[in-house]
């Protein structure tokens, strides 16, 4: 499970997040753990990965039930629950590269047969923000607020591309998150080289990186803000529907729609 932003100790000391309101912080912790988790959690499972006492994650996870923020299935296991959709579509709604990306979608003829994908990151991962699921069977239905590991990811690519190479050892200096795949970039070398290509040619690949037999393409979009990406499109094929003359073409064609998006969004590079 990713470490939370808000993690706390097991005990009622000062949490490591500077707060007047520890129980707020530890609330975040217990929701970023559940939305973390591949399936249910029980207050068990709770207790060992927040490190918090039973007894109070009890009385926790009730409030967090009537406030409909966690949802409590028969057998007493914890799931995200239906409020949290509300401040997820506030969040999109109050971003102006979603709402941007989807008015240039409907003006544009660009890859409607195929998977594009909005994102931006958030440390060491790609949050996905709007997904326009094509017909081909990818192997992977993408979601809003789906995350994965940024250097597997087309997008993740094209985004940390834009830091600078000391920011990107920084930030895995941890260590690289477990591999997706074989063919999954080893180690934070080889992911500085493949940056160094994205920065050539603009944009980037993930050549079955995320899933097997699936190739994306990738591109970061830029606002009036920062010099470094808001974040990026990219577009998802059948690796045996992909030439070397083809993928050129794709990456340029992303590029080009990244480029629009960056444009409405103020960007002058």
């Amino acid at each position: 499970m990713p470490k939370s932003a808000y993690n706390v100790p097991a005990d009622d000391a000062a949490p490591s997040l500077k707060s007047t309101s520890p129980a707020v912080v530890r609330a975040v912790h217990v929701m970023d753990a559940v939305a973390a988790a591949p399936e249910p959690l029980t207050l068990a499972d709770l207790t060992r990965l927040t490190g918090a006492p039973k007894s109070s994650l009890h009385g926790m996870c009730d409030t967090l039930v009537q406030l409909q923020l966690l949802k409590r299935l028969p057998n007493g296991a914890m799931a995200v629950g239906p409020h949290v959709m509300a401040w997820a579509n506030a969040f999109l709604s109050q971003t102006q590269m979603t709402s941007e990306f989807r008015a240039l979608w409907e003006q544009t003829d660009a890859f409607h047969d195929a998977t594009v994908t909005l994102s931006m990151l958030d440390g060491a991962e790609v949050v996905y923000l709007a997904c326009q699921n094509g017909d081909r069977p990818l192997g992977v239905t993408f979601r809003i607020g789906m995350r994965l590991p940024a250097p597997y990811t087309a997008t993740g690519k094209a985004m940390l591309s834009t830091l600078l190479p000391a920011e990107v050892r920084d930030l895995f200096a941890p260590g690289m998150p477990p591999p997706l795949t074989r063919a999954s970039v080893a180690d934070v070398d080889d992911l500085q080289a493949e940056l160094a290509q994205v920065r050539e040619v603009g944009y980037s690949t993930d050549n079955g990186q995320m899933r097997d037999g699936m190739t994306c393409f990738g591109a970061p979009v830029f606002d009036a803000a920062a010099p470094c990406a808001a974040g990026a499109i990219a577009v998802s094929y059948l690796t045996n529907e992909i030439d070397a003359a083809t993928g050129e073409r794709i990456g340029q064609q992303v590029r080009a729609l990244a480029d629009q998006l960056s444009a409405r969004l103020g960007a002058r590079r």
